[in-house]
């Protein structure tokens, strides 16, 4: 019998622990009638718990006690899958919190369930009794009255999770009527008897699921709730300072259910079911930067796709909004050092075809255009997000779009196209900045060269030829320019008659564009 649960056992503990949950994924998968019968919960804790012990098997053998806990909790949050995945993944966070301080002896372990219980239900937003939370509530008031050895904490938390989960058929009405245990209770009840057994150095290869008798079949338990079920589940990590994460809060809870937002220190993770997906996503942009998003549909109408070959694209001017539709491109249109809104992203996805590449055209874009290629593929359609940072990018790729082409390999000679093109443009500065190229101020010309300023100038012209000219190989062959909204800056003649001298060999091209803010866009293919 353990008397510490020190980082050797920690280690021990989470691999058993996913290997448990891995051989009980499909019985869990059976249980899930809540909060939608999506039968995905079992899946979704094996991959939780397995992304955290994973992240512990990755440290050295000699890391220490905290570093241990906190990367298994990092870990846990990174690869939180689903309303019962991420819910856990904060009672890891919890249990971190107190054990990665303490000697990991049989009081402490009372503490850290505590604070494991405490935080996982400060993360949901409407918390529902008869849940994993009521599970872990339960616990929690147990252990309060156990020794402070550590094996009978641990034997009272496995033993109190069981019979609390025989007990949440009585306590939501969905699992009363399809006579089932919670789901994601049953999953904390494995995690917390594998717990048990790593104490107590013992170890078993089957975990049996309590469950009331006469359990109708798992098709007819979902069909009692589908049809009240949201369209979609939609996740994703966010990189947003805490004070954001309260305002973000409120503005889901009013898009939709099951809303579950955990993590800390700048990183979270946010989990709801909603209708508007496009919405969920905006929140979060609006917050901080969403990555990894994940959109599952779960119910609701399904948008029948057109059987058509398209491609969409983001322009931020008249002019180069012109160009694409010209080239048979379905337009979202863009101000001046703003994202697209997702819904019109969306919107014109749908509109282009059942199989659509879709030109962000600004590096800023690529986040949207991702997240709404994530909705239109739960909804059937085919869609790939080509990595355009520019829009001569996007008028590169365009030009090599072949409908008759098998799709992919359409996606691999735009992309080709997109990535053989170098993008610079001219701007002028409207307040002071330390750039790459020095210190600028409001007035200077700037001249940015993929992506990074490259140089400081006084004139406009002067300044398009320089990056022109630094744009340039030996192996060029075309030169893209479009002009800006404002008619008294040309910039686009001084670069081409420069081009006519020193590179005769080049063919150039200017196009209007009409965009604001940017005197001029250079493309080099």
């Amino acid at each position: 019998m353990l008397e510490v649960l020190d980082p050797p056992a920690v280690r021990r503990w989470s691999r058993r622990c996913a290997d448990a949950l891995g051989r009980a994924r499909a019985e869990i998968d059976a249980l899930n009638v809540f909060p939608v019968p999506d039968g995905d919960t079992g899946t979704n804790l094996h991959l939780t718990v397995l992304s955290a012990a994973e992240a512990v098997d990755g440290l050295p053998g000699d890391a220490g006690r905290d570093r241990t806990w906190q990367t298994l909790a990092h870990g846990a949050l990174l690869g939180a899958r689903g309303n019962s995945g991420v819910i856990v993944s904060q009672a890891i966070r919890g249990l971190a919190e107190v054990l990665g301080m303490a000697e990991g002896r049989g009081a402490d372990l009372r503490r850290a369930l505590l604070r494991a219980a405490e935080m996982a239900r400060a993360a949901v937003v409407r918390p529902v009794e008869g849940t994993v939370l009521t599970v872990l509530a339960a616990v929690a008031e147990a252990v309060r009255h156990a020794s402070d050895d550590l094996g009978e904490v641990a034997r009272v938390a496995a033993e109190e999770a069981r019979g609390a989960l025989r007990r949440t058929t009585g306590q939501l009405d969905v699992l009363a009527r399809n006579h089932v245990v919670d789901a994601g209770g049953a999953g904390l009840v494995i995690i917390l008897e594998t717990l048990a057994e790593v104490v107590a150095e013992a170890f078993s290869e089957r975990h049996e699921i309590p469950a009331p008798p006469g359990r109708v079949p798992v098709d007819e338990a979902r069909e009692d709730v589908h049809a009240s079920a949201p369209g979609y589940e939609v996740m994703y990590l966010l990189d947003a300072p805490e004070a954001a994460i309260g305002r973000l809060r409120t503005e889901l809870d009013a898009l939709g259910d099951s809303l579950v937002i955990v993590g800390g220190d700048g990183l979270w993770n946010v989990h709801i079911h909603a209708d508007d997906a496009g919405a969920v996503i905006e929140a979060g942009l609006a917050a901080g930067r969403p990555h990894r998003v994940r959109v599952t549909y779960l119910g609701g109408r399904i948008h029948e796709p057109a059987r058509a070959r398209g491609v969409v694209a983001v322009a931020a001017g008249d002019g180069l909004a012109a160009l694409f539709r010209r080239s048979g491109a379905v337009v979202v249109r863009r101000e001046p050092g703003a994202n697209p809104p997702l819904a019109a992203v969306l919107a014109a996805i749908r509109e282009a075809g059942s199989e659509v590449a879709v030109l962000p055209n600004d590096a800023g874009a690529q986040a949207v255009a991702a997240a709404a290629a994530e909705i239109a593929r739960e909804e059937g359609l085919t869609v790939s997000v080509l990595p355009t940072k520019a829009s001569v990018q996007g008028l590169a790729a365009l030009a090599v779009h072949d409908p008759l082409r098998r799709f992919d390999d359409d996606v691999v000679a735009m992309t080709d196209a997109a990535g053989h093109t170098r993008h610079g443009h001219v701007w002028v500065a409207d307040r002071e900045a330390v750039t790459s190229a020095g210190l600028c101020r409001p007035g200077d010309v700037l001249g940015v060269v993929d992506g990074d300023v490259a140089l400081i100038g006084g004139a406009v012209a002067d300044v398009a030829v320089q990056v022109a000219d630094r744009m340039m190989s030996s192996s060029s062959e075309m030169v893209t320019l479009v002009t800006g909204a404002d008619p008294s800056e040309t910039p686009a003649g001084a670069v081409r008659d420069h081009l006519a001298r020193v590179r005769p060999d080049i063919e150039v091209v200017v196009y209007e564009g009409g965009q604001g803010g940017y005197p001029l866009l250079i493309g080099v293919e």
